[in-house]
């Protein structure tokens, strides 16, 4: 199945249990640049933080071969179902990101990970595992953007989405410093969330908003320079 014919492709069945993530904006958002990288029945391809699922068994339904991978049981749970819902085959390993993986390589890596500044400095628990990242909200994503390199095949590709409150530039840099060429592929600007607007209080004391009403989200995109 090609990107094209995808959009008449019928919606995929996502079942999300309570504590794992629910396809939202920055998945839509992630999907569509996956959507774009011509995705085959001989491309590799590596879910991280893989929550429901959703993401990779649409990479398989485009005929990838696929692996997700999450620290959370739940999720792997979520994601064998929603993949038999969907007909789909795809790996699914419990992990630490790419340490799930040691010595694979993959055509393309997709990636939502958690990014949500914490006023806590105590690891997430719970639910909050799915989107609370540390004071900064680069608890995973300074990691991935490191390890990056090591997974990527030499003409591979990596797609991340995340918020600005954590750094959109930082993200940027961080990648370009670990050998990769990145750029921003996509935006959308949408209202603060429950979590968000229960924080916005810390937020302005850490300096990480202004009018407090929306973020944006980017996804970016990196290669091999």
């Amino acid at each position: 199945m090609t990107a094209e014919s995808l959009t008449a492709a019928p919606p995929l069945r996502c079942w999300v249990p309570r504590g794992v993530y629910a396809p939202q904006t920055d998945t839509r958002l992630l999907r569509q640049a996956m959507c774009r990288e011509g995705i085959t029945d001989r491309t590799d391809v590596l879910d991280l933080g893989t929550g429901s699922g959703l993401l990779a068994v649409e990479a398989a339904r485009l005929g990838g071969r696929v692996t997700a991978v999450d620290i959370s049981w739940r999720a792997l749970a979520a994601t064998r179902l929603n993949a038999l819902l969907n007909g789909q085959t795809l790996r699914v390993r419990r992990g630490d990101l790419a340490a799930a993986v040691p010595g694979r390589s993959f055509d393309l890596v997709i990636t939502n990970p958690p990014y949500v500044p914490a006023p806590s400095t105590a690891a997430p628990r719970g639910a909050a595992r799915a989107w609370d990242a540390g004071k900064d909200g680069r608890l995973l994503i300074d990691r991935i953007c490191d390890t990056a390199p090591t997974v990527l095949r030499p003409t591979g590709t990596l797609l991340i989405v995340h918020s600005h409150l954590c750094g959109i530039d930082a993200t940027l840099t961080r990648l370009e410093k670990a050998g990769l060429r990145a750029e921003v592929v996509d935006r959308a600007v949408l209202p603060y969330g429950r979590v968000l607007r229960s924080r916005l209080a810390w937020l302005r004391e850490q300096g990480l908003t202004d009018d407090g009403t929306t973020e944006e989200l980017a996804v970016i995109r990196a290669e091999h320079a």
